[in-house]
């Protein structure tokens, strides 16, 4: 596989109180050194009703909204996706995908919600050799796969949720043509070089999201009339609205113009795929994620290496304990993208990755005082060898418990680069994953879904339940991991384990690795002398990703949480205590 290209394509994607936890966790801090915990710039939200949690308020606000009405998590999850995407359309909107996991507090149950879209027909290595790709472009025509999204809401909805699309989808239709001030971290990311350049390709897509010609600034006013449009189809018909009729045929419109081979089969014949997740117990937390084609496997794989080693002893940013992280990554990463792909299309050795045999065997190649520049992938009988990530994660529950964990993601900065005439979004690049590679569990073919990176996640101890999610491409894995840690091996708040120093590491060989200012110059010194080669970032950059999270206790009180890195806000519902009309 082109290790150099997918580089290529994920790095810029990922620039982009103590809780009533159960007593074996809360004990955790007798263990963590004095003052080793991260200094917070918001508490935890709680309340005894629900919460969203969103990367933007007057969408986590659209979510509560549904709640304040009767709905349920779904709705509200459903309502704040719509919203976002209007609002922060170089992450996400109805041009791209959709995971989610839902616990159904009733039950007991987790589901898992794979809305991934496929391949068009005709996208193949040979079709792409014949227009001279030699590899998987970054965007245009060729890197757009079938959005999922709105597939995935409408399976959402239908199961678990209670309203219809028209009042989930009318706060975005709102806003969408009344408009909303930009705000700052969304206008920053907006007005990037690389952002300018790809908006500024095409006609159709600088008229909808360039303003005479620029971005946004923070404060403007960005209306979407188009978008607002395609809302109402939804609203009016359900999954048809999107596709079949106008908006489908805008889609093959422009993809024929483009040189694409899409059809109106792959847009109509798309199914989302309910799945059931896959999990790890790590330090007595079941954590979940999605199955692949996700690259959810690879955060628990993370996990089975990182408990072999005592990291509640060795401290909360340790410099054991990051080197053993940042060398459990490499390993967990090298087995994903060796393996892993669309299960439909080849067999993936999913047990045998995620078996703490495996992990056991994967953490003896650790060399505690030496990092590992160059990681090769474990051999597995039977199975063959060869050789952006631009995204929102929103979290809700409500006052029932029910938790949705869900991520939507364009990709990369605004997807493709491509807008349908008229339709106001869009079209995402996640087809840039595959490999042109013969052989390989994730070379491109026709109704394939490519290597995905977008993963909600799920954790559950002790009656206590934390739906959580942070973006960020390949970041994702790596953050989950950081951030179960910080719950389960330091007692950690929520919103603690979110605001707490990371690292990333975008690349798949070598040993440089970025690392926030957050972590203590000292230890950056430590990692540096047994061979890191550190990029130290400011604090709150979006080099690490942004996440959210909610969580509900033993006591039936709920919690929610939204890091600085980005303009979000976790918002509770407030009580019905007003009479109708007054």
């Amino acid at each position: 596989m082109n290790y150099r290209r997918l580089i290529g394509i994920a790095l810029p994607a990922i620039l982009a109180t103590q809780l009533a936890l159960p007593q074996s966790n809360r004990s955790a801090q007798s263990t963590t050194a004095a003052g080793a915990r991260p200094l917070v710039g918001r508490s935890v939200v709680s309340t005894q009703l629900g919460i969203v949690a969103a990367s933007h308020p007057l969408a986590a606000r659209a979510g509560v909204e549904m709640l304040e009405r009767g709905g349920n998590a779904v709705d509200a999850a459903i309502a704040a996706n719509a919203t976002i995407g209007f609002m922060e359309p170089a992450m996400n909107g109805i041009g791209g995908d959709l995971f989610v996991l839902y616990y159904e507090a009733k039950t007991g149950k987790m589901y898992g919600l794979n809305s991934g879209g496929w391949a068009p027909t005709g996208l193949t290595p040979e079709f792409l050799r014949s227009k001279a790709q030699t590899r998987m472009p970054g965007s245009g025509i060729y890197s757009v796969t079938v959005p999922g999204a709105v597939a995935g809401w409408d399976a959402l909805r239908s199961r678990f949720g209670t309203k219809r699309f028209a009042e989930l989808l009318a706060p975005a239709i709102y806003y969408a043509e009344n408009g909303f001030p930009v705000s700052e971290i969304i206008a920053r990311g907006w007005s990037s070089t690389a952002s300018v350049n790809k908006l500024s390709q095409l006609p159709n897509t600088a008229r909808t999201f360039l303003i005479n010609g620029r971005p946004p600034k923070t404060g403007d006013i960005f209306r979407n009339p188009d978008l607002a449009n395609s809302l109402r189809l939804i609203a009016d018909e359900g999954r048809d609205g999107f596709y079949k009729g106008q908006t489908a045929r805008a889609i093959l419109q422009i993809s024929k113009e483009l040189g694409g081979t899409m059809t109106s089969a792959d847009l109509d014949e798309f199914q989302p795929e309910w799945v059931t997740p896959i999990s790890t117990n790590y330090r007595g937390w079941t954590v979940s994620e999605l199955p692949p084609n996700s690259t959810g496997i690879a955060a628990l794989m993370m996990l089975n290496i990182m408990e072999q080693f005592p990291l509640r002893e060795w401290g909360f940013h340790g410099a054991k304990a990051l080197h053993v992280m940042i060398e459990a990554k490499k390993l967990a990463y090298a087995d994903l993208i060796h393996y892993i792909g669309d299960p439909k299309f080849s067999k993936l050795p999913v047990d045998a990755l995620l078996s703490k045999s495996h992990g056991a065997e994967r953490a003896k190649l650790i060399d505690m005082n030496k990092a590992a520049c160059n990681v090769e992938p474990a051999h597995l009988e039977g199975f063959t060898n060869s050789t952006g990530q631009d995204t929102i994660y929103l979290s809700a529950i409500d006052k029932d418990g029910n938790i949705v964990s869900l991520i939507q993601s364009n990709y990369g900065d605004f997807g493709s680069g491509v807008v349908a005439p008229g339709t106001g979004f869009i079209l995402h690049n996640r087809g840039a994953l595959f490999t042109l590679e013969p052989n390989h569990p994730n070379t491109l073919a026709p109704r394939k879904r490519p290597l995905h990176t977008i993963i909600p996640a799920f954790m559950e101890k002790d009656s206590v339940r934390i739906g959580f999610g942070i973006m960020g491409g390949f970041n994702q894995p790596q953050a989950h991991a950081q951030f179960i840690a910080n719950i389960a091996d330091y007692g950690f708040t929520i919103q603690e384990a979110l605001e707490a120093g990371r690292f990333t590491k975008g690349t798949f060989q070598g040993c440089d690795v970025s690392i926030e200012q957050l972590v203590p110059d000292t230890v950056r010194g430590e990692l540096t002398a047994v061979g890191h080669r550190l990029n130290v970032a400011q604090p709150r950059s979006g080099r690490f990703g942004w996440g959210q999270g909610v969580m509900s206790d033993t006591a039936g009180v709920h919690y929610g949480a939204s890091e600085p890195r980005h303009d979000g806000a976790a918002i509770p519902q407030f009580p019905a205590v007003f009479s109708p009309g007054r």
